[in-house]
């Protein structure tokens, strides 16, 4: 449905997203992807390692709080070849309240979330998570549907979405509600500035202090990538 919704655009800005991390390249890593139950961006990470550093250790906590699609990653994982091995690991838990005992305090490197953070009941319960969970001079990520900034841009994906994205629900999944709720948590979710000021109000470090600034936006806002350092 993703690919049907985006036109399969949204592999494109996983890649662009994954690469400008470039994990493994300061050597093996801690990662925690989560809202990733299907293994979308965790797969990215370790190949990208692989490929790119010749790195075989970075790991990758996958986190969800829907156990559908976490059975969905680990099927999917049973045909690579990280299936099995410490590199790759797949938790049931909210990302507002990860268990301290599973995710202790100033544990990783690295923690994603692409396509999820809209979706939660309390942005900065999440963003406060993230920051504990963290390492000293970790990086938080965030792939997200955002604000379309140019105005004749923003009308055409106004009229895309509203009446396209709710039809192919229908036609493709037999499910018009859930693609009408996805159009509007996309309007409802806070434009860059803002989201960028609710990560650093979690305590992270944004803008200069990070490469690419405080956020990037992909395809003139329709998506956008967040980043915050923990000092």
């Amino acid at each position: 449905m993703n690919d049907a919704t985006s036109f399969g655009v949204h592999r494109l800005w996983k890649d662009s997203f994954v690469s400008a991390l470039q994990p493994g390249r300061r050597g093996p890593m801690k990662c925690i992807d989560v809202a990733g139950g299907t293994g979308d961006i965790a797969l990215r990470i370790l190949d990208h390692a692989r490929e790119k550093h010749y790195d075989r250790e970075t790991s990758v906590s996958v986190v969800d709080i829907n156990a559908q699609m976490l059975k969905e990653g680990f099927r999917r994982f049973k045909k690579t070849m990280y299936h099995n091995t410490a590199q790759i690991s797949f938790h049931e838990a909210n990302a507002q309240e990860l268990p301290s005992e599973v995710f202790p305090d100033n544990t990783f490197d690295l923690y994603t979330i692409a396509f999820g953070i809209r979706n939660c009941t309390s942005i900065p319960s999440v963003l406060k998570e993230a920051h504990r969970v963290l390492k000293p001079g970790g990086t938080f990520a965030c792939l997200e549907f955002s604000r379309v900034n140019n105005p004749l841009l923003s009308t055409l994906y106004d009229q895309y979405s509203f009446t396209m994205i709710p039809l192919l629900g229908t036609i493709l999944a037999g499910d018009r509600d859930s693609y009408q709720y996805l159009v509007e948590s996309i309007r409802k979710f806070p434009p860059q500035p803002e989201f960028a000021k609710m990560i650093r109000d979690a305590g992270f470090v944004t803008g200069d202090h990070v490469d690419g600034g405080a956020w990037e936006d992909l395809w003139g806002g329709i998506a956008c990538v967040h980043k915050g350092v923990k000092l």
